[in-house]
């Protein structure tokens, strides 16, 4: 198994369950926020949903400068999220599994201004940008539906309302 096998094998494993629960964000609770300082939850599931999109073409340059980023778009039901999800998914697959390992060995940098504030190969920002970052963001928006009462799926196993093993 070649690098881009890893990331993209991941990927699509982990897909499953994020589309599971991007599926159910309400469209109706999307302006919600838990706290003043949260993202509102069609914030929270828009930036779940483009994530693997906007990291794959973060990686087919050498760098991406944070004064040159915009606003990720926002989404206004829960098809918009699903799709652009999907999307951004197959995306992914497509454009890594392209890369060979000398490709994702290569340099990438974060920079402000021009100046580097994180640099590591292409492999690293798929692993920690791409896939630990959706991991993050995923248990966030479990945390979400649970608050507002949406029954929250199996992810790894058993949720309260779920048991994938019954």
């Amino acid at each position: 198994m070649n690098l881009s096998e890893t990331i993209t094998s991941e990927l699509q494993r982990e897909a499953v369950s994020t589309r599971n629960l991007l599926s159910r964000v309400p469209t109706d609770k999307l302006s919600w926020t838990p706290h003043s300082k949260s993202m509102t939850l069609g914030g929270l599931a828009s930036h779940v949903a483009g994530i693997p999109g906007a990291i794959t073409n973060f990686g087919s340059t050498d760098f991406r400068d944070v004064e040159s980023m915009t606003p990720p778009k926002q989404f206004a039901s829960t098809e918009e999220i699903v799709a652009a999800f999907d999307e951004g998914v197959a995306t992914a697959v497509s454009s890594i599994g392209a890369m060979d390992d000398q490709a994702l060995l290569k340099e990438w940098s974060f920079r402000k201004g021009g100046q580097p504030i994180m640099t590591l190969p292409k492999i690293g920002l798929f692993r920690v940008i791409l896939l630990n970052h959706l991991y993050h963001h995923r248990g966030q928006l479990s945390v979400y539906l649970r608050l507002l009462d949406v029954p929250v799926p199996s992810i790894y196993g058993p949720s309260a309302d779920e048991n994938p093993f019954a």
